[in-house]
């Protein structure tokens, strides 16, 4: 009784187009204690989401009309997190395959079992509830600010799926670290991380290294080579600087991912594998797409959710924790006394505009660490460390407006550009929003998707 009444809460909206389904499942859920809304097609459930508010979706793979995959990608268009649960008496393995990669939290096969689909339900909506609890995730990520802990919590709900995953942020942000630590937190995590660059390897071998190659392929060739999707298989691929990937090879990519299949160079065969796939950037794929230089069908199938790396300037309330932590690994790896900086020191490193990120930061750390002969670093080396010419401190209006504008981008990143969403999630209305929007020359419209045509 006390499991009942703890999911009273809960609403489930039920899409199928068999009433007898509808019926069943619905019975089974009340009885379980959630409140349950139906719908008959894919339409009505976007209709009924707007108007019920519901916590999760469960719906058949294939109707008349909108089908489930359609509808699941209509509904993660305003919210990438929403949990929805796929169920089909006609998929095959990879129609789940390619459920799961686009966001769908659980796939179960007709005929169901009411046990499993209760369960299934209660262990999603589990998941959902407990993304704020302390759960070891991230644990090696350095942080305090408010920004990474939006952050994290994003990438903490998508971690035990397998939907794609978009990192967007300036080099030297420490994108791959955010998905080292969405890989650890997966169900994938006993199987292989492979992270590769792909601005770092010429474009004739960077296709054989993704896909592999057939021994004599081309000159050079002398042996078979299996490329990091399979090396990947069951685990994570990492893509980092994905908007560096010739347009050649965004063909072959875009079909692996549609088919769930490599073929080697040089081979007439194909091979099934099983990938989940993150990808990052410092660029700005909008503009490359509009450009020509990225393909659009590729963009949508990767950036199913999207989360965005801010710059060090912008999580300015880290650097105190990060010199710490930075320092204290420095003085274990050269087995030295750990070092501190005067308190001028460190006020010059938040104020300062890091260009170059956490990279910056280690390498200046570092610096002083080493060319500091007491226990304390002062200002002046923390200058040259840093190489700056002087220069003004920003008044605290200007540290505020700034810090205002990325909030405001965040959210409407976030939420694709959608103003009721983003100005929910700021606690604002739509007219105190759209006057905030103004002040900082922020236009909606820039932070959303073009449909295809």
């Amino acid at each position: 009784m006390a499991e009942t009444q703890t999911y009273r809460n809960y609403r489930v909206l039920i899409v199928d187009d068999d009433n007898d389904v509808l019926s069943l499942l619905s019975a089974w859920l009340t009885q379980a204690g959630f409140e349950v809304v139906t719908a008959k097609s894919g339409e009505d459930a976007i209709a009924k989401i707007a108007g019920t508010n519901p916590k999760l979706v469960i719906t058949d793979l294939y109707m008349d009309g909108m089908s489930g995959m359609q509808l699941l990608s209509e509904i993660h268009k305003n919210n990438p997190l929403f949990p929805v649960i796929m169920l089909s008496g006609q998929a095959q393995i990879p129609d789940a395959i390619k459920a799961t990669h686009l966001g769908c939290s659980a796939f179960l096969t007709k005929p169901v079992e009411r046990d499993d689909l209760v369960n299934q339900v209660k262990h999603v909506l589990r998941l959902t509830r407990d993304t704020e609890s302390d759960d070891g995730f991230a644990k090696n990520i350095v942080y305090r600010s408010k920004q990474m802990a939006d952050l994290l919590e994003s990438a903490r709900a998508v971690a035990d799926s397998n939907v794609t995953v978009y990192i967007s942020g300036a080099t030297g942000t420490g994108k791959e670290i955010i998905a080292k630590a969405i890989h650890e937190a997966s169900s994938r995590r006993d199987h292989p991380f492979i992270a590769v660059n792909c601005g770092a390897i010429p474009e004739q071998l960077l296709e054989s290294e993704l896909f592999g190659h057939e021994k004599g392929a081309f000159t050079g060739a002398n042996t078979r080579h299996e490329g990091l999707f399979q090396a990947a298989n069951g685990g994570t691929l990492f893509l980092d600087e994905i908007g560096d990937m010739p347009l050649s090879l965004q063909v072959k990519l875009l079909r692996v991912l549609q088919d769930l299949e490599v073929r080697p160079v040089g081979s007439v065969k194909t091979f099934p594998v099983n990938v989940r796939i993150i990808s990052a950037t410092h660029k700005d794929l909008d503009k490359a797409v509009k450009a020509g230089e990225f393909r659009v069908d590729l963009f949508y199938r990767l950036k199913v959710v999207p989360l965005h790396m801010p710059a060090l300037a912008e999580r300015c309330d880290d650097i105190p924790v990060l010199a710490e932590h930075f320092l204290e690994k420095y003085a274990k790896q050269n087995n030295k006394k750990k070092k501190h900086f005067a308190p001028d020191a460190m006020d010059y490193l938040i104020s300062s505009s890091w260009p170059g990120n956490i990279r910056q930061l280690i390498n200046v750390i570092d610096l002083c660490a080493t060319l500091c002969k007491t226990n304390t670093i002062s200002l002046s080396l923390v200058k040259t460390a840093l190489q700056d010419e002087p220069r003004e401190i920003q008044t605290l209006k200007q540290t505020k407006d700034a810090c205002e504008k990325n909030y405001l981008m965040s959210v409407l990143r976030i939420t694709s550009g959608h103003v009721a969403n983003a100005a929910h999630i700021a606690g604002r209305n739509r007219t105190e929003f759209y006057k905030l929007l103004g002040q900082h020359n922020l236009d909606p419209a820039q932070f959303r998707f073009k449909k295809e045509s």
